[in-house]
């Protein structure tokens, strides 16, 4: 996401096409794993203070058990609302509405930017948010005595290397280990399930106009190799990247997707689009639009992402 020229359109892109609320900086240099492992206590992982060293190599000491937590990200709202913290968030983003809940929260941004009055007004003892984020914003939340930890996982591992950090911070160890568990348990079930099947050309559609797509180190990626798909976007020389409409012609995927992230996307605008009329997946109707929110956002529900991309690609699988 980071090798975007225009910063302004990347916000953009990131709202409407992923929906990942852009409170980020920067990339994702350093991955989750990198974390994983590293709560150091006095005693127990239960006991407060913690040291904590989140996955951007930044040291974060929480001196009591978190009563109050912002959220700076859709994803890491759903993370803390599946840990079970759903009465100890006091703010999120105006992008965080997953589960209904989380409507009701304060909101304390969008992607053009956060309130930082209003999340100091709020009086958190723990914010979590996406990616680097803005190093000003960052030096006034720690002017404030508030601890903020950084995560931005790229991979369902690294995303469930994430909710266990998250749940150490927050005192729900167990809840965390719980999650995680039934996610691998999934995302192995559906791997077994795909593993034999013929892998169709696939593409996905991160924006239009200019046409963008998934290449590797993206989630979709690695949604669309797990699901027993080839992306065709797979040697692409950035995560999220322009595609020359020549090249996917050329390419001629067999399946053709994107997220329905606009009111004017639809499948037969896709399809009615100049040229597209040759590619196989446009012949075939095999254009198919997908869930947004689910499909984009590296939070508990990346296996339920990976299950509707396996559903799509290999429908009689799942009947």
């Amino acid at each position: 996401m980071k090798r975007f020229k225009n910063k302004k359109t990347l916000m953009l892109v990131l709202v409407l096409a992923l929906t990942l609320v852009a409170f980020t900086g920067c990339g994702n240099s350093n991955k989750a794993e990198d974390s994983n492992e590293k709560v150091e206590t006095e005693g127990e992982n239960s006991t407060y203070p913690l040291e904590v060293e989140d996955q951007f190599k930044n040291k974060v000491t929480i001196e009591k058990e978190p009563e109050r937590i912002v959220s700076l990200a859709p994803s890491h709202t759903e993370i803390l609302f599946s840990l079970g913290l759903e009465d100890k968030i006091v703010g999120v983003t105006s992008f965080c509405d997953y589960p209904e809940e989380a409507k009701e929260k304060d909101k304390i941004g969008d992607y053009e930017g956060i309130n930082i009055e209003k999340v100091i007004e709020l009086e958190p003892d723990l914010v979590v948010q996406y990616g680097k984020g803005d190093e000003g914003i960052n030096s006034k939340i720690k002017e404030a005595g508030i601890p903020i930890v950084s995560y931005e996982p790229e991979s369902i591992d690294e995303v469930i290397n994430t909710i266990n950090e998250i749940g150490k911070v927050t005192g729900k160890e167990e809840e965390a280990k719980k999650i995680t568990e039934d996610m691998k348990a999934k995302k192995d079930e559906i791997v077994d399930k795909v593993k034999d099947e013929e892998r169709a050309k696939v593409f996905y559609e991160i924006w239009h106009d200019p046409l963008m797509a998934a290449g590797p180190g993206s989630f979709m990626d690695e949604l669309i190799n797990l699901a027993g798909g080839e992306n065709i976007a797979k040697d692409a020389k950035e995560e999220y990247t322009e595609f020359d409409q020549e090249q996917l012609i050329e390419r001629n995927p067999d399946i053709y997707l994107a997220a329905e992230d606009t009111e004017d996307k639809t499948v037969e605008s896709i399809k009615s689009r100049p040229g597209y009329e040759t590619i196989n997946a446009v012949k075939n109707d095999k254009v198919y639009l997908l869930e947004p929110n689910i499909v984009s956002r590296p939070g508990p529900r990346i296996v339920e992402a990976l299950e509707l991309v396996a559903k799509t690609l290999h429908p009689d699988l799942f009947e």
